[in-house]
């Protein structure tokens, strides 16, 4: 199985992201990833989702997809042909020495410390999921005490946008 990141443009109504979560769990498929959220125009939501599934059902759900009335349009992202971009938040055990090793590790990542308590350390991280990944492994050593991370958002590369662009599948 290949993983496959899709964008797909929705009218902002209510009950969209059950219909089309639900064709994917119809087929059994899990999706990996899930971030919905507006978009420039305040009537249209962005879905990005992340699903590992092969080829050929992945068109299947795609054509179902389109025959949604309220998905406008799908873009599945060739690999290294988009942006991707994850957040994390993690709370971490830091007293003593270990504050000033995880604020290092903050530092060479590019984290942000955003709450500081006696005991412990807030960090927000955004990057690749292969980066939040490394990062959480390092911070894992520390003490997690929680964490939360988005799904994974995403944008085509150049200068076209979703609406200029074709899912391959769907012209076949």
């Amino acid at each position: 199985m290949s993983r496959h990141t899709l964008s797909v443009l929705v009218e902002n109504k209510p009950g969209v992201l059950a219909r089309v979560s639900g064709l994917f769990s119809r087929r059994g498929f899990n999706i990996e990833s899930l971030a919905v959220g507006p978009t420039e125009n305040p009537e249209v939501s962005r879905m990005t989702i992340v699903v590992a599934v092969e080829e050929l059902p992945l068109e299947q759900v795609t054509k179902q997809l389109n025959k949604l009335v309220n998905v406008i349009k799908i873009l599945e992202h060739e690999r290294g042909s988009a942006v991707e971009r994850e957040l994390m938040l993690a709370k971490i055990r830091a007293q003593g020495d270990v504050r000033a090793r995880i604020m290092e590790i903050c530092e060479v990542f590019r984290v942000n410390i955003v709450d500081v308590t006696a005991t412990t350390l807030t960090v927000e991280a955004s990057g690749k999921p292969e980066k939040l990944e490394a990062l959480r492994e390092l911070l894992n050593e520390y003490g997690i005490v929680e964490l939360s991370r988005t799904g994974r958002i995403a944008l085509a590369r150049g200068d076209r946008g979703i609406r200029e662009r074709v899912l391959k599948s769907a012209s076949a």
